[in-house]
Parts: C-alpha cells; structure tokens; sequence
C-alpha cells in the first residue's frame, strides 16, 4: 500500500513511552493496517515537508490517509482505528483542544524523566517487522 494512503503512527524511537505505545498498538490493532515509522525515518521525510519539522511535536504523530494528526488528536484517531473498547476513547474529541493538548504537551514534556529514554530505537521482532515501514 502507498504510504500517501495508509495509516502511520510516527514514533519517538527512543522514549519508552513512544515504544511502549507501540507495543500496546501492535497486540490490539487486530486488522494489522496500522503501519509504525521513527520520526525522521525515510518514510517521515518523504511524506512531510522539510519546512514543517520544527513545528511538529517530537512524541507521537499520526498519518491517516493523507491527513497528519498531531498531540491529543493523534492520539484520538488512533484509538478510533482500534476495535472495540478503545474506539470508545474517541468520545473524548468533544473535548475542546485547548484543555486536552496542554495534557498531552505535559505529558510529553516529562516523558523521559518519568518513563526513560533508550540508547537507541528499538528494532522490531521478525514476526512484527511487517508492520515497519523503516
């Protein structure tokens, strides 16, 4: 599938919660059309223009279909691609942006210090590598 039209979750590769969030996306994500990719990966640059980076948050951003998500909505529009119950999370979209982005930047913000940073990014298990897109 061309990436232009796929869902991709764009990934810190070296914060445990990113990782984490990607491990938790992998078991629950049962029709397996989520693909994953480090920000700044290849796939990242040729998707994204280069003027744009500095102005996008470094945690987790979300290509679906040609749209890019970024903060709570990313994360929102993830959940709305997971089965059920998580798609129930949508629900929080009613949330106006303005109370629940500072939560996820706070969240962002302290990431390593209160779940870690890794030395490098993670390298995915053959039987996920699929699932990659570099």
């Amino acid at each position: 599938m061309p990436p232009e039209k796929s869902k991709i979750v764009f990934f810190d590769g070296v914060c445990h919660l990113c990782m984490g969030s990607v491990q938790f996306l992998l078991k629950r994500n049962k029709s397996e059309n989520i693909y994953f990719s480090a920000i700044g990966s290849e796939t990242f640059q040729s998707l994204l223009p280069k003027d744009s980076y500095s102005n996008l948050p470094d945690s987790i951003l979300f290509w679906k279909e040609g749209t890019l998500y970024l903060e709570s909505d990313a994360v929102l529009q993830i959940t709305r691609d997971l089965g059920f119950p998580w798609f129930l999370f949508y629900g929080f979209y009613f949330v106006p942006r303005f109370l629940r982005n500072p939560l996820y930047r706070f969240i962002a913000k302290h990431r390593y210090q209160w779940f870690g940073k890794a030395e490098a990014c993670m390298i995915p298990s053959p039987n996920i590598q699929k699932r990659f897109l570099d």
